[in-house]
């Protein structure tokens, strides 16, 4: 099974992966979050997820992190090269629930996993809902014409 890495700026990853643990708590054990500090640099970020990756103790791990381009991406992309791991930016809550859902997956299914639940998560949604929407009666669409 794969293991997930959570890496964003602090306190997003530990709430994250507590969120998720309300859904799945039997998931503990495979999914690691670290939240980057302002004032760490890198370099100890680096080495402390190294550490962490390790104590996942899983052959293939998929890391999300918050933001492209920021410290916590510069880190998981220094920490994914050369290990079997994959690396998604953009994390959300949606796409966390579905690559745990998701994680017996090959390594490749579950980014695709990622990034459709991370998408299909985004969404504008009414502020009345349908069932409280005043309809209109036929005869007032005497004008209009169904499409």
């Amino acid at each position: 099974m794969n293991g997930i890495f959570i890496i964003a700026h602090a306190p997003l990853a530990a709430a994250l992966r507590q969120c998720a643990l309300h859904v799945f708590p039997e998931s503990a054990t495979g999914v690691a979050a670290l939240d980057v500090q302002p004032n760490m640099p890198p370099e100890e970020t680096l080495a402390q997820a190294r550490i962490m990756l390790e104590q996942l103790g899983t052959a293939q791990v998929l890391v999300l992190v918050d933001l492209f381009g920021a410290t916590p991406c510069n880190v998981a992309q220094k920490l994914v090269d050369g290990v079997n791991a994959k690396l998604v930016t953009g994390i959300n809550l949606p796409m966390l629930l579905r690559t745990i859902s998701y994680r017996n997956e090959s390594l490749d299914a579950l980014v695709a996993r990622a990034l459709v639940g991370g998408a299909q998560g985004v969404m504008q949604v009414a502020i009345t809902a349908p069932q409280n929407q005043v309809r209109r009666t036929h005869d007032q669409d005497q004008h209009d014409h169904q499409q």
